[in-house]
């Protein structure tokens, strides 16, 4: 349960505690931070610069929010399977989401 929210909520730290974070962690979180920005842009009146809420960006950062978030579960549940890099990524060590020594994937 708590993988799940977690991977829902901030995909690329769900894939640093979960997942293979070598394998992709950094593009989910590119993906999860434009859709963040997006979210935001969106109630500033999105690339027009209208008034109120810009509804295509909206749902362009939900979108990108949404993508982000089954990569990451998609990523999570094929580690069950197995990791070829075990070592932390980048983004991983930025973020300070690092894996228990002796994690086992559930």
């Amino acid at each position: 349960m708590r993988r799940h929210l977690l991977t829902l909520l901030a995909p690329p730290l769900a894939v640093c505690r979960f997942g293979c974070p070598g394998c992709c962690a950094a593009p989910i979180a590119v993906f999860w931070l434009a859709g963040i920005t997006a979210l935001v842009y969106a109630f500033f009146g999105g690339p027009a610069g209208g008034p109120g809420l810009s509804t295509g960006t909206l749902a362009l950062g939900a979108g990108l929010w949404l993508l982000a978030a089954a990569w990451a579960l998609l990523a999570v549940r094929t580690t069950e399977e197995g990791c070829e890099e075990r070592r932390p990524a980048a983004v991983c060590r930025a973020l300070g989401a690092h894996p228990p020594p002796h994690h086992h994937r559930r």
